[in-house]
């Protein structure tokens, strides 16, 4: 590890957690109606209920409030796929792009609407500029704000006593969309087109090249058959180039919703490795702290929702340790580089820059594999099927930890927040006592609730993958055989079953099996997690609360805070090693010529 390596990973963390209580502290006081922001924009919030027929003071139960969560994300899925396919007959498509195939439209509707941002497509030549705002951009902000209302009504849970309600979804949503995602992603979206980043509703440029090409291309008949000759061989003709279509679009406008709100869905096919959507390493930094400020921020709003900033900071020290040590994991094996190139008589000096912008460089790289994984987000700047196979491992890993190290906005919390609990069930355990968190005992129903979020994304994981691997159509997409190819699909699943969205590029997904597949492992992960939690925030606001004793574990030292990460890392590690030993772990050994 060099002395830049060092020095980048620490001012990005560093800026990180510095951001932490700021903006922790002001998305507090919006929940809680007490920012200035939400007394100035109050006439809009009113107005917009107003216009939905929605009252703010009707509280929900539970049940109510994830039937709300429901109904509207799968509002959000009709519309996506509606205006797919209708794409063609609609404006603001100066490239005349067609409606977008069925299976492609589904998968990319559950995508969005489920905040996973799995792209199948290339964004410049299948979605039209209608299409990726009214579509893709709204649904970066709703799915976002869903989970962070998800989590709101989670820590209500905890601080109210003998309730039998959790809040209003329509309210939280709106709130956060309003007071936080909107005007965030206003000042990013300035910053980024300050950078460079495009932003225009004008048509696709062609430009000259600086340097006229010529390449040989095989030749076909107006039925687009080959041409060959007498004796069978292909014949080729001469193709001059000297021009280049260069696609634009508004595109800054989604790339900062995209990385705030950790959705991950890039404009362009090859999302923020594109120099349209991040051309400097200034705004590679900015996207890339945009990826984890706003989850990292939630923990301190916890803190302050629950009156005891001390809790917000044991769950972001967490977060934190698991981290930090997979950064530093992924960049010294990327620097490493691949021992395989001296055999050939290359000079591996430098590290594996295969698949890497060089304005970005090694560390820049890992470091963004790792925050998007770490984050529901799935954007990248690097390819990661390029990485080495420990480099590769340690994103693939982040996210079937759950997506919980700093993890989606609202869901990473939430799912850490299940951890959390669960945690404390051990330690209840170990000395026979009742467990408590925050002064709510955990019960038989917490724990069952707990389960079924800690277990769903593993089995739709690891049950994906191995459906894919044993049927014929899932193994035609694998363009490399052996044991990457079981990591490409074992990546894949690992993205949509934890709703996450980055992926490794060796896998053609784009097919009616993939695109079904996976979109149905976002489905379920989705809210076969979200549901359970709402469950478990009625059940603990309706429990009266408890003072801690002497036998109450204290959750906000550095003993629980070991605690917890023994536990996330424990049941990821138990619930995936023998999967990855089959992909990442065998190709490195394969690599370094382990016998």
């Amino acid at each position: 590890m060099t002395a830049n390596a060092w020095l980048q990973i620490c001012v990005y963390v560093g800026v990180l957690l510095a951001m932490a209580k700021p903006l922790g502290s002001y998305m507090a006081a919006v929940y809680e109606g007490r920012s200035a922001a939400v007394r100035l924009l109050a006439p809009v919030e009113r107005f917009i209920y107003r216009i939905t027929g929605v009252d703010p003071r009707a509280e929900m139960r539970w049940t109510g409030y994830a039937f709300a969560f429901l109904v509207f994300n799968l509002l959000g899925v009709l519309a996506v796929y509606v205006l797919q396919r209708c794409q063609g007959f609609l404006p603001l498509n100066p490239q005349g792009l067609a409606g977008v195939a069925p299976d492609s439209a589904f998968n990319t509707a559950i995508s969005f609407a489920t905040n996973t941002n799995w792209q199948g497509y290339g964004g410049e030549t299948t979605m039209s500029y209608l299409t990726q705002m009214l579509g893709l951009t709204v649904q970066n902000f709703v799915s976002a704000a869903s989970g962070m209302a998800v989590l709101v009504a989670l820590i209500r849970g905890f601080v109210r006593k003998n309730a039998d309600t959790i809040g209003n979804f329509w309210v939280d949503m709106s709130r956060s969309t309003l007071y936080v995602l909107l005007p965030l992603s206003f000042v990013l979206a300035l910053l980024l087109i300050g950078q460079g980043v495009v932003q225009t509703f004008g048509p696709y440029r062609t430009v000259p090249l600086v340097e006229t090409t010529r390449y040989d291309r095989p030749k076909q008949d107006e039925r687009g058959q080959p041409v060959v000759d007498a004796s069978g061989n292909p014949v080729t003709e001469k193709i001059t180039v000297s021009e280049q279509t260069l696609a634009l679009g508004p595109a800054a406008s989604q790339v900062a919703i995209k990385q705030l709100g950790t959705n991950g869905g890039g404009f362009f096919n090859v999302n923020s490795a594109h120099p349209f959507e991040n051309p400097t390493p200034f705004s590679n930094f900015l996207e890339m702290l945009a990826i984890l400020v706003i989850s990292g921020a939630l923990c301190y709003t916890f803190g302050v929702m629950v009156g005891d900033t001390r809790q917000g900071w044991a769950i972001l020290a967490a977060m934190t340790l698991i981290f930090v040590p997979l950064v530093f994991v992924a960049a010294f094996s990327e620097q490493s580089g691949n021992p395989a190139f001296a055999a050939l008589g290359v000079d591996p000096v430098g590290g594996n820059m295969e698949g890497k912008e060089t304005r970005f460089g090694i560390v820049s790289s890992a470091l963004w594999a790792t925050a998007t994984t770490a984050a529901s987000n799935g954007s990248v700047n690097a390819m990661h099927d390029s990485f080495t196979p420990l480099g590769g491992l340690v994103p693939m890993w982040l996210m079937q930890l759950g997506e919980v190290v700093f993890g989606g906005v609202g869901s990473g919390l939430y799912g850490m927040l299940v951890f959390a609990i669960v945690a404390v069930f051990v330690a209840g355990l170990m000395i026979g006592r009742t467990p408590e968190y925050l002064g709510k005992k955990i019960d038989a129903y917490e724990m069952k609730m707990a389960a079924i979020v800690i277990l769903v994304p593993p089995v739709v994981v690891l049950g994906g993958a191995a459906i894919a691997v044993a049927v014929d159509v899932g193994k035609a997409s694998v363009a490399n055989p052996g044991a990457h190819g079981f990591s490409e699909i074992l990546y894949a699943f690992s993205s949509a079953g934890n709703n996450n969205g980055s992926a490794f590029g060796g896998l053609s997904a784009n097919t009616p099996f993939y695109n079904t597949m996976l979109g149905l492992a976002m489905w379920f992960s989705r809210y076969w997690v979200a549901v359970p939690v709402l469950a478990i925030a009625g059940a603990l606001a309706a429990k009266k609360y408890v003072p801690p004793g002497a036998g109450t574990l204290p959750t906000h030292t550095s003993m629980f805070v070991g605690l917890l990460v023994s536990v996330v890392i424990i049941v990821g590690a138990l619930t995936f090693i023998p999967a990855l030993a089959l992909g990442p772990i065998v190709e490195h050994l394969t690599m370094i010529g382990a016998k």
